[in-house]
């Protein structure tokens, strides 16, 4: 499967996404302290990204075959952002999965 331009992201992206709507619903896309975590997440993602993929002097180099070509801000690769959110959001659905089968909150 050639995956030109979207690489490992959009796969990562909607297997997340999939999980919850099709399988855990979980609610936590709901839940304001999710989207709290994810301005977080972003807050300590920019400048680290943006030391790392720094078009300049990089440490992480990117086959550009396997990604969009976007990068903001500064140098980071968008799909950075998305691949990232999906990492922590799967574990955050992981451990609220876990959460609710001990107290019984299956929702």
């Amino acid at each position: 499967m050639n995956l030109t331009g979207v690489g490992y992201t959009l796969p990562a992206v909607i297997a997340v996404y999939l999980a919850e709507w099709a399988v855990l619903h979980t609610g936590l896309f709901r839940r304001p302290a999710y989207w709290l975590t994810m301005l977080i997440v972003l807050g300590f993602q920019i400048p680290v990204d943006g030391w790392l993929t720094k078009l300049n002097a990089p440490i992480v180099v990117y086959n550009p075959d396997h990604i969009l070509g976007l990068r903001f801000p500064w140098d980071i690769p968008v799909e950075d952002f998305m691949f990232g959110f999906s990492l922590v959001t799967a574990a955050l659905l992981g451990w609220e999965r876990t959460r609710q089968r001990q107290t019984g909150a299956e929702r």
